[in-house]
């Protein structure tokens, strides 16, 4: 559940607020230099209006519209679905970039990317909680919303072409039902080459200073009558109501800036034991495990150059959310992150202990919760190492069909999110893709990667069926198992889309299901993931009850010292603002807020992830700065710069706003010393990462031409 988040009013930079919320925030975001009237601030606070309308959730990123023509500006490694989906080891669009002269060149970004334009949102607070006190018990409880959910999706959904979800607030204290016009059919229309987008590769992920042109174009189409559809050749632009304009004032240091976004998840409030769990267990142990499977595809990625391409996107996550982890926990130490959750628990509970009996139901809801957490943790290791293993290859696939022939015999209202009707196209999709982004020989290698973690569990942490299924627990046993997966019909992709009509006694008693070595797996491990999924959810229907109270009681408290809240991330549209500003590092280093294209020449080294191309480097010799692209301060084009932008996981993508909201950047990272502000922001050391608009620019003018691009934004080239 998410939580909600207290701050002194005085701290402009630290906040992921709702848009509604900006008008309370009007005399800081004026002392902060947002040059807006009341009636322009109302706007803003109109997730549906000028500026923040233009700006939408693209799969796990967050994109925004730059013309009226439904062009999308995102980051280079938000679009590397799309990229890699349309690469061939002849033709890769990674190393080579992807650029077109006119929309007939533009190419699918997928069957499932999908992009959701906000059209309505509907408080349904009293319907949940509501539904929520009728239930009987916790696991009750967790059905009972999860019904309701479907119906009011469901209701919402009755209408073509529209995306609905329900989003919980503040732990359960509010619910909003968000309706947006769900958009099929998105194009790639442009990405530089790997060595502008990811300039510095891995080496510089979280680190300042840095030269990335980490950006990329999308369009969005829709049906001839302007209806959302899926791919088809004779599909129109998409005429967004909004869309950004560029900044035409030269962004500075000290300068104003406000970004949106859709946020994953932020944790500031959560439990001080859980937060130590994971400072002292999972991170370093899931960075642990990532390591050492992307040093397995960077081993085949050498010898296989398909198997580098299919596997650059899940490389590079891997590798950014090991070296993220490993820096949280650093980052944990050097601020004495769990001694500061202590504290912030330990003053709540003394707080509430003075109130007598008006502070007993948080206080007993604060026991509980740390009960619950104590109860999800019990077997960690086994769900760490189950998880992995059933998300691999073949065997994911297995899982996933199995399940769908479980759940397509209920009633289309009783199945589990994922797997309804409405699910099925995208899974479709899935299966028919999975070719262009896996490779059996390497599934192979990350299966008896995690095989061999499953043997290595302590007997009371395994899994009986999964033990009988294994047969063994040597080297010849995992062998055999293996050889028994590589052999499944399921590498296969005509034979792999003959299961998704299948019903359950064809997987588990039919002649070409059960003998299959993952329809095999899937057969013998379902029960017990049922199992582990039915207990999760009666933690979380008890959850339901707690949470609120806590959070409730938190949030009185924080009021009672003259402090704003505003609700943990959840994955709906934040706004957040601060400014252009340097920091020093930890060693004393005093970090400027902006690089220029000069250090890019200085840095190259003619081999990646240091390798510029040779168009930029030529351009930056010849001084051919683009006119008006020229920083006078800067005497050249700025290439990234910092800010105290409060962000998490979801900003990738993010537009940054100047104080006309007009477009100054692109979010695409953090420093290292933020690594860890989805749980606790430092306003001293919190930096966000952007590209300027400017570099943008001067890359689509001098150095990888797009001429057609800047005109359609508004910008047409500048002089030399």
């Amino acid at each position: 559940m998410c939580g909600a988040v207290w701050v002194d009013a005085a701290q402009a930079v630290e906040g992921l607020w709702t848009p509604p919320q900006l008008p309370e925030l009007a005399s800081q975001l004026k002392q902060a230099g947002l040059r807006a009237t009341p009636k322009q601030l109302g706007q803003w606070a109109d997730p549906k209006g000028d500026p923040l309308g233009a700006v939408v959730p693209l799969g796990g990123c967050t994109a925004s519209f730059v013309s009226a023509k439904g062009l999308l500006l995102t980051n280079q490694h938000c679009a590397l679905g799309a990229i890699n989906l349309n690469s061939t080891p002849q033709r890769n669009l990674l190393r080579d970039g992807f650029k077109t002269g006119t929309n007939n060149e533009e190419v699918s970004a997928g069957p499932n990317a999908r992009i959701y334009v906000l059209d309505s949102v509907q408080d349904v607070t009293a319907k949940v909680q509501s539904a929520l006190t009728a239930a009987s018990d916790p696991l009750a409880r967790i059905e009972a919303l999860d019904a309701l959910e479907k119906q009011l999706v469901a209701d919402c959904e009755k209408t073509p072409g529209y995306g609905c979800r329900l989003y919980s607030f503040s732990g359960g204290n509010s619910y909003q039902l968000q309706r947006s016009i769900e958009i099929r059919d998105l194009r790639l229309v442009y990405s530089p080459p790997d060595s502008i987008g990811n300039f510095g590769g891995d080496n510089d992920n979280w680190m300042w200073p840095r030269h990335s042109g980490d950006f990329a174009f999308y369009r969005a189409y829709v049906g001839k009558d302007g209806k959302p559809a899926a791919y088809a050749i004779d599909n129109v632009p998409y005429q967004p109501r909004r869309w950004l304009k560029i900044a035409d004032k030269p962004l500075g240091a000290g300068d104003f800036v406000m970004l949106a976004g859709f946020p994953a998840l932020t944790n500031r409030y959560a439990m001080a034991d859980d937060f130590q769990a994971n400072a002292d267990w999972t991170y370093p142990t899931v960075a642990a495990h990532y390591r050492k499977l992307a040093a397995l595809i960077e081993a085949e990625g050498r010898k296989n150059p398909e198997i580098a391409s299919k596997y650059a996107g899940t490389l590079r996550g891997w590798q950014g959310a090991a070296k993220s982890y490993e820096g949280q926990v650093e980052s944990f130490r050097r601020a004495n992150t769990a001694q500061i959750k202590r504290d912030e628990e330990t003053a709540l509970l003394e707080w509430l202990g003075k109130k007598g009996a008006a502070g007993s139901a948080a206080v007993s809801a604060h026991a509980r919760l740390v009960e619950l957490g104590q109860q999800a943790r019990a077997q960690r290791d086994r769900d760490l190492v189950i998880g992995q293993l059933y998300a691999t290859g073949s065997l994911a696939t297995a899982m996933q069909l199995y399940r769908s022939a479980i759940e397509r015999a209920k009633p289309d209202s009783l199945r589990e999110n994922g797997y309804r009707q409405r699910d099925q196209a995208a899974f479709e999709n899935q299966l028919r893709q999975m070719d262009r982004r896996s490779d059996p020989r390497m599934d192979r290698q990350l299966q008896n990667y995690w095989l061999r973690e499953y043997i290595k569990l302590p007997k009371e942490h395994r899994v009986e069926a999964l033990d009988r299924w294994l047969e063994g627990d040597d080297d010849k046993y995992i062998k055999r198992a293996l050889d028994r997966i590589a052999k499944s019909r399921l590498n296969n992709p005509d034979q792999r889309t003959n299961w998704l009509r299948a019903d359950r006694l064809a997987f588990e008693q039919g002649k070409d299901g059960a003998k299959d070595g993952a329809i095999g797996f899937a057969v013998a491990v379902m029960p017990t993931v049922l199992r582990m999924e039915q207990e999760i959810r009666s933690r979380a229907g008890e959850t339901l009850t707690v949470r609120p109270v806590y959070l409730k009681a938190l949030a009185d408290y924080r009021k009672s010292v003259g402090q704003v809240a505003y609700p943990d991330a959840n994955g709906s549209l934040r706004v957040g603002y601060g400014t252009v500003t340097p920091y020093t590092k930890d060693n004393g280093a005093r970090q400027l807020p902006f690089t220029r294209v000069e250090e890019i020449v200085a840095r190259n080294s003619g081999a990646a992830p240091f390798n510029a191309p040779p168009a930029l480097l030529n351009a930056v010799s010849a001084k051919r700065y683009g006119g008006a692209l020229v920083d006078k301060r800067l005497e050249s084009v700025p290439v990234n710069f910092l800010s105290d932008l409060d962000i998490s996981g979801g900003n990738s993508g993010s537009p940054v706003l100047d104080a006309q909201g007009k477009l100054a950047g692109l979010v695409f990272d953090s420093n290292w010393e933020s690594v860890s502000a989805s749980w606790l922001f430092d306003p001293a050391l919190t930096r966000t990462i952007s590209v300027d608009q400017r570099y943008m620019r001067w890359i689509l003018q001098e150095v990888f031409p797009a001429p057609r691009l800047l005109a359609e934004m508004g910008v047409p080239a500048s002089g030399k």
